[in-house]
């Protein structure tokens, strides 16, 4: 009989060319099943994973203490601002200068990094006054960051149609020949919105590149001509932040949401705040999408900018709001910020077993429940390399504690 056991997927080359990290030893971390394991990494991959005090690390090993850490497979962010990302407290417009453009950008990854998220889709604007600038800072970004994060670049024109089209459809061709991996748009934006996707369409399938259009469209009829026009498309196409289809009746967004699976299109929520060209704040209707079979995943959308001020970027807050305001149990919260963010962004599975690639994040914790409700302390492993690292200490005092020793702390075995 076939094995039907999940398969690792087959070894990929470093994105960043880089030698193979040194063999590593993550000791004693739970595993949301409960088990205490030690799990051993080498060339970028987990090599073995046994119960705890199983594993030698030998003399070429480094050693990670992960004894009261929750180890999970990372999660990543598959839609991100990272162009106008930090940009709420400047004075004025928002800067196009290249270099504000590539350190916001390098900031805000290295935020969301320190998160967990060891992958980034960043939507970035090309076109109208500021080119492919913005493009070309996110790509020097991109690279100065190979070996800490992988980021990806989507190119996002406003206009594809009509006569200021052609300028847009020349632009978003040279993106994609600069080095943007996927290719946008804002149909909601654009004066014919349907002959805006079908042009994105047509030029994702003359590249063969992914597809991730902004719409927060509350015309069912528009959503079901994306689905109809999105079939079939292969690699995949991602719809964000379809925070309208909340305030439709329900029996006509159950509709659409069934011609949006039957399209495998995925839907992009962004639970934490607001996203360029959406008129009004709302998140999509998770639990409807899901049960029509909808693949979901969360992201963090527009980060401290004009169109949300505030903002964390960070996955285990995305998950959170996915279980405390839609009702999803925590795996599936979680699910919508790893293993089906990871499938939407062409990425391989991670999961922790032997085989699979060496992407994890620990969380101080010992339940799942508990690392999205407070995981402040987190330890980030990329390509087999721990890549970031953040400890949390919280100490109470009484108010005689200046004669007497202080409480507790949370810290070091504890979680917080």
């Amino acid at each position: 009989m076939p094995d039907s056991r999940p398969q690792p997927p087959p070894p990929s080359p470093s994105p960043s060319g880089a030698a193979d990290p040194a063999p590593l030893l993550l000791c004693g971390a739970r595993l949301t099943d409960g088990r205490a394991v030690d799990v051993r990494l080498c060339g970028g991959r987990i090599e073995a994973v046994g119960t705890a005090g199983s594993l030698a690390a030998g003399g070429a090993h480094a050693r990670v203490d992960l004894g009261g850490y929750l180890l999970l497979p990372a999660p990543v962010e598959p839609h991100v601002h990272a162009d106008t990302a930090l940009s709420a407290d400047a004075d004025g417009p928002v800067s196009d200068d290249p270099r504000d453009v590539q350190r916001r950008a390098t900031q805000a990854a290295l935020l969301q990094l320190g998160h967990g998220a060891t992958a980034l889709r960043a939507h970035v604007r090309v076109g109208g006054v500021q080119g492919l600038g913005a493009l070309a800072a996110v790509l020097r970004a991109r690279r100065a960051l190979r070996g800490l994060v992988e980021l990806t670049a989507v190119a996002v024109p406003r206009v594809l149609t009509g006569t200021a089209g052609a300028d847009g459809l020349a632009v978003l061709r040279d993106a994609l020949k600069m080095g943007a991996s996927a290719v946008g748009g804002c149909p909601d934006l654009d004066p014919d919105p349907a002959g805006h996707a079908e042009r994105v369409l047509e030029i994702a399938s003359e590249y063969g590149c992914p597809v991730d259009l902004h719409t927060d469209a509350a015309d069912p009829a528009r959503l079901s001509r994306l689905a109809a026009m999105a079939g079939g498309l292969r690699p995949g196409v991602a719809l964000s932040p379809c925070g309208a289809l909340g305030r439709l009746p329900r029996e006509v967004a159950s509709r659409t949401a069934d011609r949006l699976a039957a399209a495998g299109v995925t839907v992009v929520c962004l639970p934490q705040g607001g996203c360029e060209g959406s008129d009004r704040r709302g998140t999509a209707p998770v639990r409807l999408l899901r049960a029509a079979g909808v693949r979901v995943t969360a992201g963090s959308g527009a980060l401290r900018d004009v169109s949300n001020p505030v903002g964390r970027g960070d996955p285990l807050e995305a998950a959170y709001l996915l279980a405390s305001r839609h009702g999803l149990p925590p795996e599936d919260a979680y699910d919508a910020v790893s293993a089906s963010a990871r499938a939407a962004l062409g990425l391989p599975e991670v999961r922790v077993e032997a085989g699979f690639p060496a992407e994890l994040l620990a969380v101080r914790g010992d339940r799942l429940a508990g690392a999205l409700s407070l995981g402040y302390s987190r330890i980030v492993v990329h390509a087999g390399r721990v890549v970031a690292r953040t400890s949390a200490v919280r100490e109470y005092r009484s108010p005689a504690a200046s004669a007497e020793p202080p409480l507790p702390r949370q810290g070091r075995g504890q979680p917080l």
